[in-house]
């Protein structure tokens, strides 16, 4: 254990993400001397700010904020700030037309988990007979208890080879199951692991019935929560600094770090927390001979992640969008996206005279290489096939963000290869979406909940101020309590 001294203990954090924010802010506050180093022009990693050739403001993609992200809600009222929508209603389009419309599952009479969701969801066109295939899949969603044993159980599986064992119907999972996937895992069933599609399932299914509601951002994440945010960090005491790319880390002895470098610059850490996404982490572990090393850090070699594209169109003339979200399937074979009505969403654009529609594609590797005259016919094409008035529009200003190897893989047999929130190196801790944890919590929230982690592992090591209080997810309901332990009996048995 380090010894005490008068000075403030040292933290690098790397990565300025809902991860790397969220520790650097709780320990700037505890009194730490915290340095956060961000490779990007801003903070905010996926969700920083760009702007159009006409000044506009954009983002790489648009985030949902859903029910259960009770440690988000709890950070921005501590920041006093109200950044949300109300709660949407989503859609969800086919080539075919309309398909699901899901409504507001808190303003429904509460039924037992996982009643609520399957009996209010309004399927238009998919058949009882194909919805009830899924009930056999209940099973692996109750026995699937995100602990190590069930993550090992589950993921070599692929999400295609565990519907078709528990026997769900083709039209259910082309219709239903793919396109959850292809937009909340952003890759198809046969690239995505077993375990990780049943942590997702988890939330939109067996989970209490207002988890699957979200809402949404009133203008860019950047600047409605990432701005104040940062200033928040710098009024603690935190240093940001942008442009800031790790080219390598300083080892020490006791397995140890003792700098983070940065081109010609050291700075000297008493701990050190990562909380990159997969693509950045390879190319600092590729670049550092103290990380390639050790074979966890050169193991994650192995990972993979998801290309993203996000558009932005500013049109001519208002379009009637029933609702604010929508997410599309089958239009491409291997690639899901989602459609926003800003006007509805963005305060800036409620009062447009055109609409502002947000398109995003994930795993969507096959138009990266695309220019932007050959992405928008395309996109409008997309649109139309839902809402047929986006034939007639003209676009007036465009944004087309393309972002390669943006978003974690959860492939098949890649938990093996996950870093857990401590590391070999007793100083050096991890955060961010593809982090293990157990807390139960997905996507932002888990990023979000990791830094809080890693926060606190780095106090318990310098032995300075109070670690963060994070709250849990809500309890699984009654029913679903026995259910899970009625299971562990039965495995005990065999």
């Amino acid at each position: 254990m380090q010894e005490q001294t008068s000075q403030a203990p040292q933290v690098v954090v790397v990565g300025a993400g809902w991860a790397g924010l969220g520790a650097a802010y709780h320990l700037a506050k505890q009194g730490y001397a915290v340095t956060l180093l961000e490779a990007g022009s801003y903070p905010g990693g996926l969700v920083a700010g760009w702007q159009t050739e006409q000044g506009r403001s954009v983002e790489a993609g648009i985030h949902g904020f859903w029910y259960p992200y009770r440690n988000i809600f709890a950070l921005t009222d501590e920041l006093q700030i109200q950044p949300f929508t109300p709660y949407t209603r989503s859609s969800q389009y086919s080539p075919h037309g309309l398909e699901v419309e899901s409504p507001l599952f808190q303003m429904q009479p509460y039924l037992p988990s996982p009643l609520g969701t399957l009996i209010y969801t309004h399927f238009k066109r998919l058949p009882l007979s194909d919805r009830l295939s899924a009930l056999p899949l209940l099973y692996s969603v109750v026995d699937f208890d995100n602990s190590d044993d069930a993550w090992q159980r589950y993921d070599r599986l692929s999400a295609r080879e565990l519907f078709r064992q528990f026997g769900v119907s083709e039209r259910l999972y082309t219709d239903a199951f793919e396109p959850m996937l292809l937009v909340g895992l952003f890759a198809p069933g046969e690239q995505c692991s077993a375990a990780a599609a049943l942590g997702m399932l988890y939330y939109f299914i067996l989970a209490h019935q207002p988890d699957f509601d979200v809402r949404w951002c009133r203008g860019t994440v950047g600047e409605q929560i990432f701005r104040p945010w940062t200033q928040a960090i710098e009024q603690a005491g935190g240093k940001i600094l942008a442009n800031h790319r790790v080219t390598d880390v300083i080892e020490g002895e006791g397995d140890r770090l003792t700098g983070v470098v940065c081109g010609d610059e050291v700075f000297a850490a008493d701990a050190v927390i990562f909380a990159v996404g997969i693509t950045g982490l390879k190319k600092i572990v590729a670049s550092s001979p103290a990380l390639r090393r050790r074979p966890e850090f050169r193991n994650v070699q192995n990972l993979g992640a998801i290309d993203v594209l996000a558009t932005r169109l500013w049109c001519d003339r208002k379009i009637d969008i029933p609702l604010p979200s929508n997410a599309c399937f089958g239009f491409h074979q291997t690639t899901g996206w989602t459609f926003f009505d800003l006007n509805a969403l963005h305060d800036e654009y409620r009062d447009e005279p055109g609409s502002v529609i947000e398109v995003d594609y994930y795993h969507a590797n096959q138009f990266l290489h695309l220019d932007d005259a050959e992405i928008l016919p395309l996109v409008q094409a997309n649109l139309a096939g839902c809402i047929p008035a986006f034939r007639e529009a003209q676009i007036v200003d465009h944004s087309v963000i393309r972002l390669p190897q943006a978003v974690s893989h959860f492939a098949p047999g890649s938990y093996r290869y996950l870093l857990p929130g401590q590391t070999s190196l007793q100083n050096v801790f991890m955060s961010g979406d593809w982090i293990v944890t157990h807390h139960g919590s997905w996507s932002q929230e888990k990023a979000y909940v990791t830094g809080l982690e890693a926060a606190n592992q780095a106090i318990a090591r310098c032995q300075v101020g109070q670690p963060a209080d994070i709250i849990p997810i809500v309890p699984d309901e009654p029913h679903i309590q026995f259910a899970r332990q009625l299971n562990r009996w039965a495995r005990s048995r065999l």
